[in-house]
């Protein structure tokens, strides 16, 4: 077991690191004031900030560098030049740390984005030659952005099986109705298409009733409702969106892998991409421990710097072995993913532990900060949000405590038999 990033990882680690430091850093608050200026909560228009920050990572080879291994070449050779290195688990976990240092905007620089990174590999190992052509290839280009339709209003959906929207065949059809929200992606202005999950089948066993479809935005049917602030932050141009399908029809050649195969794509899905939000998680964290050593340091009060006072060491010092014992879980997961080609025990471990990690190192930070850590002069409150999300997205912390119990409690099982 050995967690040392490889030379090409390390190559891609340290130009992501420079160009998230010289290129994206300096602009951050230029570029979301661009965002706001043309918001109204419904979506919003994209700065030229972002272009022609996108436009120079791609020039330097920083593009889709999520794209699995064994998918690089493949693509490359069938759609041109769209970037990806071709790498592990385990090797793309420090370079989509160092995009977690400025996690608003760098995944989107690079294309590395969720959902988009999460849907694109979908497509890539379960879409038809049709489907990623239509839809693949300008993901992969960055000239679309997408959505994915799960989490619904009326159910509790940290149980999959609930889904109640409906995606029923008819014909050579499916016609989709429902409601799903904390749709993120669904904000941007380039935003073409949702995979949308839905009940197909109600007589089926519960993980075989569902499936998933490509539904275009733009179908007859489809309404964007509201955009939804998660703790007062819309997260705009991206935003999470209310999404309203009515009568949706749309060819079966858009169903995924066939009808009522959602739960095995979902599976297929969420593994790597947990592994992202987590590895961009610890970026955050390194970040909030930064700004509270440098606050702690630079600040007196009471005669002393604060660091010195009220248990401040003993609180960074806590912080620095939080963070690097979950490094090193995030590390262990991504390599028995890489090896095993799953890992659920490890990886509902990492999702409990990450984000909780990362809200105390954030939370610290903010306290150091006083005052100034709650406003929109740093970044603190918006990572401290992101990181509180990400206890309930792609499963709320109960849900994965759950997987890691069964696991545990089914060794002992399997050993008294």
């Amino acid at each position: 077991m050995d967690f040392a990033a490889s030379p090409r990882a390390k190559e891609l680690t340290d130009l992501v690191t420079t160009f998230v430091t010289e290129e994206i850093e300096p602009v951050v608050d230029d570029y979301h004031r661009d965002v706001a200026r043309g918001g109204d909560h419904t979506t919003w228009a994209e700065s030229q900030i972002m272009t022609e920050l996108r436009a120079k990572a791609r020039a330097q080879g920083l593009w889709n560098l999520f794209l699995p291994v064994g998918h690089d070449q493949p693509y490359a050779e069938q759609f041109g030049t769209h970037g990806g290195a071709g790498l592990s688990n385990l090797d793309y976990a420090p370079v989509a740390e160092a995009m977690g240092r400025a996690t608003t905007l760098a995944p989107y620089v690079f294309n590395c984005n969720a959902p988009d990174t999460g849907n694109m590999e979908v497509l890539l190992k379960y879409g038809t030659a049709e489907q990623k052509q239509t839809w693949l290839e300008p993901l992969l280009d960055g000239q679309i952005r997408s959505m994915f339709g799960m989490t619904e209003p009326g159910v509790a959906s940290s149980d999959a099986t609930n889904m109640a929207a409906t995606a029923v065949l008819d014909g050579d059809d499916v016609v989709i109705n429902g409601t799903k929200w904390f749709s993120t992606g669904v904000g941007h202005p380039d935003c073409k298409v949702m995979i949308f999950m839905g009940l197909t089948d109600p007589d089926a066993d519960r993980h075989h009733r569902h499936s998933m479809v490509l539904v275009p935005l733009d179908a007859d049917g489809v309404e964007v409702q509201r955009m939804l602030p998660t703790m007062g932050i819309y997260d705009e141009p991206v935003g999470h969106g209310q999404v309203r399908m009515t009568d949706v029809r749309v060819p079966q050649s858009n169903l995924l892998l066939g009808a009522g195969r959602a739960f095995e794509i979902a599976q297929g899905r969420l593994g790597p991409g947990r592994i992202h939000h987590c590895m961009r998680l610890i970026g955050q964290a390194e970040v909030a421990l930064e700004l509270a050593i440098k606050r702690g340091l630079s600040r007196t009060a009471f005669g002393k710097p604060i660091i010195n006072l009220g248990g401040n060491r003993e609180r960074i010092a806590d912080a620095r072995m939080a963070i690097n014992q979950a490094r090193l879980l995030v590390l262990h997961a991504a390599w028995k993913l890489d090896t095993e080609g799953a890992a659920p025990s490890e990886v509902s471990q990492i999702k409990v532990v990450v984000p909780n990690v990362a809200q105390q190192v954030i939370d610290m930070a903010i306290q150091l900060h006083g005052g100034a850590g709650m406003t929109q002069d740093l970044p603190l409150s918006a990572m401290w949000t992101n990181a509180r999300s990400l206890r309930l997205a792609d499963g709320p912390d109960e849900v994965h405590r759950g997987v890691v119990a069964r696991a545990e409690i089914g060794r002992y099982k399997e050993a008294t038999r």
